[in-house]
């Protein structure tokens, strides 16, 4: 059974910093690509980093190049993914989502074949 556990979330004042984590279990994980994603009220779902599966891709969306950090551990049964989140700013506030698919194309498109249940982020100015 797929699970994702998703942590790390919470308040934090603007110019902080914060470290998600996925931990995805019941597939080979190891071998998908993997990212995150965010959504605020009332706006779609955005892009915001991926990993390839021996993580030596990643890209980001342009409103956190230099902030965030994409990360994984490929352990044996459970792969986690990290997103260290630096210089958090308030426009930065959402729920964030992990998400996993063979093909990092996929993953960045928005078109993952798992995703975890989110996880909320508050930056207050």
């Amino acid at each position: 059974q797929v699970q994702f556990v998703e942590s790390g979330g919470g308040l934090v004042q603007a110019g902080g910093s914060l470290r998600l984590s996925c931990a995805a279990s019941g597939r080979t994980f190891s071998s998908y690509d993997m990212g995150w994603f965010r959504q605020a009220p009332g706006k779609e779902r955005e892009f915001v980093a991926a990993i390839s599966w021996h993580g030596l891709i990643t890209d980001y969306a342009d409103s956190v190049k230099g902030r965030f950090t994409i990360s994984r551990d490929n352990a044996k049964n459970t792969v986690t993914v990290y997103l260290q989140m630096n210089n958090l700013k308030p426009e930065d506030t959402a729920v964030y989502y992990c998400a996993a698919d063979p093909r990092i194309a996929t993953v960045i498109a928005g078109r993952s074949q798992y995703w975890g249940q989110g996880t909320q982020i508050t930056v207050s100015s």
